[in-house]
């Protein structure tokens, strides 16, 4: 699949999003924040941060932005309305809204990897609305209703 992109001014001089490896199903997004600026994420502070590109992304396809492993395991820093949703019709920068909920500030500069950028198919449903619905054996259970441990936790 192609998808056409769109490098902004200040993503000039930063790598295209990419795969890290060959198996990977995510590209890696970049922070375009101003040379020599850092943006320091305080504990429990979230924003939004730039990547310096467009991306077209294709009808019957969503662009998700998620975290990095690293980032949350390593210092609590994840984006926090993961994943986030680019949708086909949208043309603006994409950005990656990052927080931290870790125990220490954290810095972002320019060039840094913040995210990656998940290409997905998407689903459209149609809604019919119903007096009632069929009865299956979890019925109305939710939250926390499957149990903690599986068998092997007995």
């Amino acid at each position: 699949m192609k998808i056409s992109i769109r490098r902004l001014s200040n993503g000039e001089g930063l790598p295209l999003p990419a795969y890290a490896s060959e198996g990977a199903a995510g590209l890696d997004l970049y922070a375009a924040l101003p040379a020599g600026q850092k943006l320091v994420l305080e504990p429990g502070a979230r924003d939004l941060i730039p990547t310096g590109f467009q991306i077209a992304t294709p009808e019957g396809y969503e662009a998700q932005v998620r975290p990095r492993s690293g980032l949350a395991v390593e210092h609590g820093v994840t984006v926090l309305n993961a994943p986030g949703t680019i949708d086909s019709d949208y043309r603006g920068e994409v950005k990656a809204l990052l927080v931290n909920h870790g125990g220490q500030p954290f810095e972002i500069t320019r060039g840094m990897r913040i995210a990656q950028l998940v290409i997905a198919p998407i689903a459209h449903a149609t809604l019919v609305e119903a007096e009632e619905l069929d009865e299956t054996a979890r019925g109305e259970g939710g939250f926390g209703s499957t149990g903690v441990h599986g068998d092997a936790g007995k």
